[in-house]
């Protein structure tokens, strides 16, 4: 008779930190396959950054801003989970807001039990990593729980995934029938 074993190795939950880029396409499609594979739950994190405090309220109305920064977010992640929800596989979501994007992952990691993240690079190099870090080398630094990180390709033309609107788009207009297509 075979017996079973409860290998601690093998993820219950995944977390995919999604900044909606072209390269956060690619760790969503990666992430979704280990899931199901796994049968894991599938948990979204998009962090959206907080401005430093100010006293010019007047100038930029930032509670405006982060609420329909994430009321959009929110919009995005659902589509992302019908999509999910229609390949098998069980997700949850969350949207965090804060100045420090590693710190916000690492506490969605300690308070929804992540055994297991993936994560994408944006494939920048020059000094942009050099002088601000690179948040993918961050998490790798930091994680106690089994990583798997995805190089993409440097972006064409020099800029920055997030620079063209097609690349912040990405899951704007997400439907099972076009999973590859549309994400």
């Amino acid at each position: 008779m075979t017996e079973v074993h409860d290998f601690p190795s093998i993820p219950a939950k995944i977390l995919l930190p999604i900044d909606f880029s072209s390269s956060s396409r690619a760790a969503f499609e990666m992430a979704a396959d280990l899931a199901l594979h796994f049968h894991a739950e599938l948990h979204l994190v998009h962090v959206i950054p907080a401005f430093p405090t100010t006293t010019f309220r007047d100038f930029a109305p930032e509670e405006a801003f982060l609420q329909e920064a994430r009321t959009h977010a929110e919009q995005r992640l659902a589509k992302c989970q019908a999509v999910l929800a229609s390949r098998g596989v069980s997700s949850s979501f969350s949207v965090e807001t804060g100045n420090d994007v590693v710190e916000n992952i690492m506490n969605v990691i300690e308070r929804e039990h992540i055994d297991m993240v993936v994560i994408s690079t944006h494939g920048l190099s020059g000094w942009h990593p050099l002088v601000f870090g690179s948040i993918a080398e961050k998490i790798l630094k930091l994680v106690q729980c089994p990583l798997l990180l995805l190089h993409s390709a440097k972006p064409k033309g020099g800029k920055s995934p997030k620079e063209g609107a097609s690349d912040f788009g990405a899951f704007e207009n997400v439907d099972s029938k076009s999973i590859s297509t549309e994400l």
